[in-house]
């Protein structure tokens, strides 16, 4: 009989699967605008009420949009990642930018690099959602932020109805085989609250996601396609209603803006 992983290996193909499914396609996420601009990354600067002198880490950076938006307001930030060709676009970005204050470097979120207390906040913007074991992450941006540090953890969110949920859940795993899961808000406070965290809502807001180019920009097969296509058509009227599904399979999903405070102790 095989034995189960042990807690330290969980996860680990679901990690493979991050860097198999986004190496290939970093240059369309270079591009892409959700990730490129969007009024979130204002909201990610006045949500965590800078000084200028912070040493910000930014966790699943991808292209390294957020880190490079950050890079103007502070004095360093670092920006790490699974996959190397994530990580070269956003070298790539900031050298056309002539950006100097921002270091990329491979890393696993469940397992930094780095000493504790070595940053004054953590940012993560859409890429909470592929973390096999959150908690572990969260443990450890606590263990690398400073006492009183801040974590700003910006994605798309899921619905409390067990129906939209489960329908919502589906497309994204469809899209991404990556994908493991978009939490709710009320989740994700209780996660970040057991990581050690006071936490709260800063912003939410929602994105049009227009279906050709998202599935363009993950490079997703044509017969998964088109069975978000099929699930979208028959979802329940609940469904449709909420995500706002248009003709060509176009949707709405919601997103929010979460800012915990490391506690003492």
């Amino acid at each position: 009989m095989a034995t189960p992983p042990t807690p330290r290996h969980q996860g680990a193909g679901v990690k493979a699967a991050v860097n198999q499914q986004f190496s290939p396609v970093a240059a369309h996420y270079s591009a892409s605008a959700i990730h490129a601009s969007g009024p979130d990354l204002a909201e990610m600067v006045q949500a965590a009420q800078l000084s200028g002198h912070e040493r910000v880490l930014d966790a699943g950076c991808g292209p390294g949009h957020t880190a490079l938006f950050f890079a103007g307001h502070v004095v360093q930030v670092v920006g790490v990642d699974l996959s190397e060709a994530m990580l070269a676009q956003g070298g790539r970005l900031a050298g056309e930018r002539g950006i100097h204050n921002v270091e990329f470097r491979r890393a696993d979120v469940e397992d930094l690099p780095f000493p504790d207390s070595s940053f004054d906040l953590v940012t993560t913007r859409y890429s909470a959602h592929h973390w096999p074991r959150p908690v572990t992450a969260l443990r450890e941006f606590r263990r690398v932020l400073r006492p009183g540090g801040r974590l700003l953890l910006d994605d798309v969110v899921s619905f409390d109805d067990p129906t939209l949920d489960t329908h919502f859940q589906a497309i994204e795993l469809l899209r991404d085989p990556s994908h493991v899961r978009d939490h709710t808000i009320a989740e994700w406070l209780t996660l970040l609250e057991t990581a050690g965290f006071r936490a709260e809502v800063a912003h939410t807001w929602e994105i049009r996601i227009d279906f050709a180019s998202w599935i363009a920009r993950m490079a997703t097969p044509a017969s998964s396609a088109a069975m978000i296509h099929t699930l979208l058509a028959n979802a329940p009227a609940e469904v449709r209603a909420t995500l706002r599904v248009e003709p060509d399979s176009s949707f709405h999903m919601q997103c929010a803006l979460l800012r915990g405070v490391t506690r003492r102790g």
